[in-house]
């Protein structure tokens, strides 16, 4: 044994004796805290994991991209050190730059160490698209981190460690053998210097995030991938060209699938052209022009309410409301952020990979269900209790035609209570009241999309609302405090000239969490949505059908006797044969279609799979490959992207519309 050790030292010796010697020791502390996170990570998802081969596998692969990691991160080290002047590390300054910046490396990565866990606390996998995001809005992020943890006690936390490893790492006086090395020549140098950068763009020339193979549980998926990597690979791949990664169809089979697909709710065609979903939806009776007040609550997952799950007593308010309401029993988010919420709640459109069409260029004058309103004669706006800024939010609303109003655009008196994310859903809903008197003193019906912050961490509101306390009380004081906000604001409204002319809907953005065993984890997309309607615009009930939020904006519109010229990819669902209907979800890079007992993903690069689904459990089955199964599924998201890259998902004005509804001989309603 002490042989074996001796010769082990001796060898670790000889490698740290040479100018670029240094570099063995940072890949040392960054293989060792890397594998740290991950067996830290494993234990807090102990009960997730599946405790089996593939969980060896995972530790092999998180150790092949730790490396790859390691490896890219080394390259300004390697250029630093072949760059310092001649003469090794005698020169005191050139010690003491060394030193300082190898402890500022040690404290970074175990800063990022820590970063990984309170990512992994709130979403169950390891660094990816949002911690992107993150990183760009940065002011809501540190306010965030600010307001949900004692930062200072994790700083001087994190520096403890920093040093304490730094000491392990420098009290063997492994460093001083490469600070003794004698001074070598500029062109050795840059000959060594040659050889350690070819290592990480050889290594970063094959070495790709595809090369994961698949696992059946998700949990062990994310273990074997290293966040740094995972960081740069979401930066890379946030917008994906979907012909580029995915499985095709013919363009003219996906587009004639889609629309046959589409007009299983009545609707017919209104254009020749074989690559566009244009088509006119009719609906019999007298059309309702009621105002629709629609709050999209933030991370509202369906089980927080006891109208969905009996066992929550958290939404007394709600699960009144949901008695007088149309109750939406088998509602999914198709995406896992508030960007993809909007998304699929004003434009009806697949959850198609990359970033969603709210964040990304070119999404003006779309057609939304707020230029339907608006064809209609509606003034429409878009009310945010924080900074719109945030995920493009105010650009895409104010680009495509609705007022804006957020925290920004009220005076501060305003706001009564705030944390990083926003106003309180109080001071919101305060706005939404006055601009709901505005529209009823101008004499046009209104439609508002209003979009509440209160249910995010930190979790923090107005004290003495609930019995629960702002911030300790976690998730389950703000799910609280958010069922008492609409409960005051629908009590406010009742008091309002224009209540019982108002069609109020309550519908959430996504889930609290999104992370399950399963790629994409089902019961986590569970969301709900009620409307109501206390004028009698729209009778209470239970709607049972399958459906997801693509399929709210038709539903909608068909609930107010609509005929109209449509581009959504929703449907009418109470038109829809419920052995029909379907649920679009997915992630950034992951598409799903939910339909009767299968359920079907696509993946890069060109991948797919298809499971039975067992709806009374959740449970995922591996099945082959049906191909009308995978037709259809490709040709939702293929056609659905398609036309977005085409510029062809355009807003129908209303002399569109008339000259339209001439040409099919319908009637202008």
């Amino acid at each position: 044994m002490n042989a074996s050790t001796n010769s082990l030292r001796a060898w670790f010796h000889r490698k740290l004796a040479h100018s670029h010697g240094g570099l063995v020791l940072y890949f040392a502390v960054f293989l060792t805290i890397s594998f740290l996170i991950r067996l830290t990570l494993l234990a807090k998802a102990a009960q997730d994991v599946s405790w089996n081969g593939s969980l060896l596998a995972a530790l092999v692969w998180g150790s092949i991209y730790d490396l790859g990691a390691a490896a890219f991160l080394s390259i300004p080290f390697t250029v630093l050190i072949t760059l310092l002047p001649a003469g090794g590390f005698h020169r005191r300054w050139q010690r003491w730059l060394i030193e300082g910046l190898s402890f500022v490396v040690i404290f970074f990565l175990i800063f990022g160490a820590v970063a990984e866990w309170t990512f992994w606390d709130e979403f169950g996998v390891r660094f990816n698209f949002i911690a992107v995001d993150y990183l760009v809005y940065t002011k809501e992020v540190i306010g965030n981190i600010r307001e949900s943890y004692n930062l200072p006690l994790i700083l001087a936390g994190v520096f403890i460690l920093a040093v304490a490893m730094y000491w392990a790492v420098s009290h063997p006086r492994w460093a001083d053998h490469w600070f003794t090395v004698p001074a070598e020549p500029f062109r050795k140098r840059l000959r060594t210097a040659a050889l350690w950068l070819f290592i990480p763009l050889a290594f970063g020339s094959v070495l790709s995030s595809d090369w994961l193979p698949g696992f059946n549980n998700n949990f062990n998926r994310e273990l074997a991938k290293n966040g740094l990597w995972s960081l740069f690979t979401a930066f890379k791949d946030n917008a994906l060209a979907y012909a580029d990664f995915y499985p095709t169809l013919p363009r003219e089979e996906a587009f004639s699938l889609v629309r046959k697909e589409l007009s299983k709710d009545r609707s017919v065609t209104l254009t020749e052209a074989p690559d566009d979903t244009l088509r006119l939806v009719r609906n019999a009776g007298p059309e309702l022009r009621p105002n629709v007040i629609q709050i999209t609550v933030e991370s509202l997952s369906g089980d927080f309410l006891g109208t969905y799950n009996p066992a929550s007593k958290l939404t007394p308010h709600l699960d009144e409301i949901a008695k007088q309401s149309l109750v939406f029993d088998e509602f999914y988010a198709t995406g896992t952020r508030t960007d993809r919420g909007m998304e699929a709640l004003s434009l009806a459109v697949p959850p198609t990979p990359g970033r969603s069409l709210v964040k990304r260029p070119r999404n003006e004058h779309l057609f939304t269900l707020g230029s339907v309103f608006r064809a209609k004669g509606y003034d429409t706006a878009f009310i945010y209790g924080g900074f719109g800024y945030f995920d493009n939010m105010n650009y895409y609303f104010g680009n495509n035609g609705y007022k804006v109003i957020d925290r920004n655009s009220v005076a501060k008196e305003d706001i009564t209570f705030a944390n990083v994310w926003g106003a309180c859903d109080e001071d919101l809903y305060r706005w939404t009241l006055r601009e709901a008197d505005a529209g009823h003193a101008a004499g046009r019906p209104f439609h508002h999309f209003v979009m509440t912050t209160s249910n995010h961490r930190p979790y923090t509101f107005p004290e003495g609302r609930i019995d629960l306390p702002s911030k300790t009380s976690g998730r389950s004081g703000a799910v609280k405090y958010t069922d008492y906000a609409i409960g005051k604001f629908l009590k406010d409204a009742a008091a309002k000239p224009w209540f019982k002319h108002t069609v109020f809907v309550i519908v959430a953005d996504h889930c609290a969490s999104s992370a399950g065993r399963a790629e994409l984890p089902i019961q986590n997309y569970r969301i709900p949505l009620m409307i109501y309607s206390p004028g009698g615009h729209i009778a209470p009930g239970h709607l049972t059908t399958l459906t997801s939020q693509v399929d709210y904006p038709p539903t909608l519109l068909g609930l107010l006797g609509w005929t109209y010229p449509s581009r959504f990819f929703g449907r009418d669902i109470r038109q829809t044969d419920p052995a029909e209907s379907r649920a679009l979800l997915g992630t950034y890079q992951k598409l799903g279609l939910l339909k009767g007992g299968g359920f079907a993903v696509l993946k890069p690069v060109r991948q797919q799979m298809q499971f039975g689904f067992q709806r009374s459990t959740f449970a995922l089955a591996p099945k082959p490959l049906d191909p009308a199964f995978s037709a259809e599924i490709i040709s939702y998201y293929q056609s659905a992207s398609d036309l977005f890259q085409r510029q062809q998902y355009n807003e129908v004005s209303a002399e569109e519309a008339r000259r339209l509804f001439e040409a099919a001989g319908e009637p202008r309603k």
